[in-house]
């Protein structure tokens, strides 16, 4: 570890106050330094948002090498803290992240987590897939933000799964006129009907942008950067959606006679009930 690491790190951990915290987290960050990546990950769960802030910013400058750690430690038991974590991963694009905000987008309890990842769903670095396997990929995004946009309670998250749609939908408009045909019929409705005046303000500016074929910030540039993955990295990707894919599979239908079987199986008989004793 260079001087300059141990000493930005030393401060975060010395803090004693929250604005301390908030400016050894920041500094911390702006020397986007890969070593500082564990401290930054411990800092989303310091219950200081001014700080979890700046290290999801200080992540997303970091990048791809950012990734495998906040995979590995993404909180399971502190959804603040996961909330941060997917926002990085969101932020950072890399197509490693996929599965996860796919999974977090559609069934996490929390709605800070449901919308980070919804958000980036739409924002993935898709140009970095291979031909092969984009398609699928961009599929699976269709379907999670078209879910969530159709189907979550919470006004924030379908906020924010326009926003992902919107993305997305810049990003297929060259290669899947059909699905972008179904987004913009999602917005449509949404527009009028959606409960929330957010939401259909939200749409409204999706709507104009699809329009005019507006690009946003985050594609300009983007282009030009290749790919980092390895080839085992890619195919872990693509089984992990096929995991994903077979455990959808496993959801049963509506009138499957299997989900009578598997509600029998959870019925115990009472005592008293059945006159048994």
């Amino acid at each position: 570890m260079s001087d300059l690491l141990a000493s930005l790190v030393r401060a975060v951990e010395v803090a004693d106050s929250s604005s301390l915290l908030l400016e050894a987290v920041q500094n911390l960050s702006a020397a986007r330094l890969e070593g500082a990546i564990p401290t930054l990950i411990a800092a989303l769960s310091y219950n200081n948002p001014g700080a979890a802030v700046a290290a999801v910013d200080g992540l997303v400058q970091i990048g791809g090498p950012a990734v495998p750690a906040l995979l590995e430690q993404l909180d399971l038991h502190n959804y603040t803290a996961r909330a941060w974590a997917i926002r990085a991963l969101a932020g950072i694009g890399d197509p490693r992240g996929l599965v996860t905000l796919l999974g977090a987008a559609t069934a996490d309890f929390a709605l800070s987590v449901r919308r980070a990842a919804a958000r980036g769903l739409g924002t993935m670095k898709w140009h970095w897939f291979p031909e092969d396997l984009l398609e699928i990929a961009q599929g699976e995004a269709l379907d999670a933000l078209l879910f969530v946009a159709q189907q979550d309670e919470e006004w924030v998250v379908r906020y924010s799964a326009v926003v992902g749609l919107q993305a997305l939908a810049l990003a297929i408009s060259q290669t899947h006129a059909d699905w972008r045909s179904q987004i913009q019929a999602q917005l449509t409705q949404m527009a009028t009907n959606d409960s929330s005046w957010a939401v259909r303000g939200r749409v409204w500016l999706a709507q104009r942008h699809l329009q005019a074929g507006m690009v946003q910030e985050q594609y300009q540039g983007m282009a030009d950067q290749p790919s980092s993955l390895t080839e085992m990295d890619w195919q872990l990707i693509l089984q992990n959606l096929y995991d994903r894919k077979g455990e959808e599979r496993l959801v049963l239908a509506e009138g499957d006679p299997r989900r009578y079987r598997e509600l029998a199986a959870t019925i115990v008989p009472q005592p008293g009930l059945t006159g048994e004793s």
